[in-house]
């Protein structure tokens, strides 16, 4: 599972970015040269109308203004951080990198502006400076859970194992019924051959979502290889109806699966049973 937040920034900045002082309602001079002050402060109004917009998921109206906002008051780094989850959000993972690292040079306190630099380099498949970036968010803010479930998949794609593990343990010691980490420390184990772990771990993910497809077909998976074929198949019966995308090996795949999981599932699926349920379900459906 890849559980990125690419909009993690934008609560943030609904309270870091203060809305200008209104200006008194009077006739001033025209004059032919800018006033940076002026300038700063309709960027930090063009900012506040695109953290609204971006809050109705109006995000490509918010991106517009938000590149404006980033002309009008450059030296803004939360203006810069903004427009850097905008592109992250709508897909834009290199503008994202452009923007966010610009908010870093003028400000490299901002943990949340470091979440969403390693999003954007773990999209762009640079997993080691995706790991740089969160563990330096990591360095301002521990007590994030996601983000040491990011950082154990930046490690995943690095092909380290070990590390990618106590990165999701260090995720659950801060919330125990976080399911996803468990999810992927079972992705681990099955890939090392150690399928009785995974099967440990994947059960405990089902427990704490019932409603989660992912553990549940992946558990199914596990118990088919080990021919408990009539507890498999009704639970990945039930994992398909709830997320038929992953009967697909394209999402399997987007979500790390690995090599050995791929194939022993598409051993699963290619049962009769199952295969009038994926095709009665066919397109795959989206869960909200």
């Amino acid at each position: 599972m890849v559980k990125f937040l690419s909009t993690f920034i934008l609560a943030i900045l609904l309270s870091s970015i203060a809305a200008p002082a209104p200006r008194a309602q009077v006739l001033l001079p025209r004059t032919l040269e800018p006033n940076p002050a002026d300038m700063e402060r309709d960027g930090l109004t063009v900012a506040q109308e695109a953290l609204q917009l971006a809050q109705f998921q109006q995000f490509g109206d918010a991106l517009v203004r938000a590149k404006l906002a980033a002309q009008l008051a450059p030296d803004t780094y939360e203006i810069w951080a903004l427009l850097g989850g905008l592109h992250l959000t709508v897909g834009q993972a290199e503008e994202a990198i452009t923007a966010l690292e610009r908010s870093l040079a003028l400000n490299q306190e901002n943990s949340g502006v470091y979440f969403n630099l390693g999003s954007a380099y773990f999209r762009t498949k640079d997993y080691g400076r995706s790991v740089r970036a969160i563990e330096q968010g990591l360095a301002i803010k521990d007590d994030t859970p996601e983000e040491w479930f990011n950082l154990g998949n930046a490690y995943m794609m690095l092909d380290q194992g070990s590390r990618a593990i106590a990165q999701y343990r260090k995720a659950i010691n801060l919330d125990k019924k976080f399911w996803p980490a468990f999810n992927n420390i079972g992705l681990i184990q099955y890939e090392q051959g150690n399928i009785r772990q995974a099967i440990q771990n994947w059960q405990t993910a089902v427990d704490l979502d019932d409603k989660a497809s992912e553990p549940k077909l992946a558990l199914a998976t596990a118990l088919f290889k080990q021919g408990q074929v009539a507890q498999a198949l009704p639970l990945a019966e039930e994992a398909i109806q709830l997320d038929s995308r992953y009967a697909t090996v394209e999402f399997q795949r987007e979500n790390l699966w690995g090599d050995r999981l791929v194939s022993d599932t598409q051993a699963l699926l290619a049962n009769p049973r199952l295969q009038a349920v994926v095709s009665q379900l066919e397109p795959a459906t989206t869960p909200e």
